[in-house]
């Protein structure tokens, strides 16, 4: 069997913070999450999620420790090329959509590839509508965002963050803003793409319900990952 490929890896990696007593946020963090995985991490507020996940996303950068995302280290790019390595190798899912109402559904989620890009080319809406189609939202391509249902808003979000096939996506919260019903819905669309794609998923959530549902749950408490279990690999799918 040959060796699992991890998309993410961080080493040792600690945040302080300047003032008149150096404040540090985490403490020694050591991740690796592997592709294909579907992974939670919980912890209680004021753990320090919201500062890991930031460097996580290449959004913030440690003060010491290594970030590798698909065996590239971070810690020597420049902001252009962090900017770069993010756009294409991480997707992310918010509590809140942050889709533009203006756009319809599938220029919100070909938006990533014209980033890239710098242009619109044809391939972008097939690629978009093909992932609409995917969430279940054939039909609403042409529709204004701000005329879907929150439900419907998150699942745009989440083929958005996988307009650019990223290696990893990070989900903040993603169930958070929605009823039982449409955020049980989200959570199953993600978990196909997981299978489906082999896209590798980090979902930060509250719920134990969800958490349980992951093949493994990292536990942050002050600053450290206190536990990896390992859960069930078959939730089950939409059908």
């Amino acid at each position: 069997m040959s060796e699992a490929t991890a998309v993410l890896e961080l080493r040792g990696v600690r945040k302080s913070y300047p003032g008149a007593v150096s404040t540090e946020v985490l403490h020694g963090i050591d991740i690796r999450v592997d592709r294909g995985e579907f992974v939670a991490l919980v912890g209680p507020s004021g753990s320090g999620k919201s500062t890991l996940l930031n460097i996580l996303g290449l959004l913030d950068r440690p003060t010491s420790g290594t970030v590798e995302i698909l065996g590239e280290d971070c810690t020597g790019l420049d902001d252009a090329g962090l900017t770069k390595l993010r756009g294409r190798s991480l997707g992310f899912v918010f509590q809140f959509h942050h889709l533009l109402p203006a756009f319809t559904a599938e220029e919100n989620v070909y938006l990533p590839l014209m980033a890239d890009k710098g242009h619109f080319e044809p391939g972008m809406r097939e690629r978009a509508r093909d992932l609409l189609g995917r969430i279940g939202l054939e039909g609403f391509e042409t529709r204004l965002a701000s005329r879907l249902s929150g439900g419907q808003q998150q699942r745009v979000a989440i083929a958005r963050a996988l307009a650019m096939s990223p290696a990893l996506v990070l989900a903040d919260e993603p169930t958070g803003n929605l009823d039982q019903a449409s955020g049980q819905q989200a959570f199953q669309f993600m978990r196909r793409f997981n299978r489906e794609l082999g896209t590798a998923f980090l979902l930060v959530t509250h719920e134990p319900r969800l958490a349980a549902l992951c093949d493994r749950t990292l536990t942050l408490v002050d600053g450290r990952i206190v536990g990896g279990e390992t859960g069930p690999k078959g939730s089950p799918a939409v059908a």
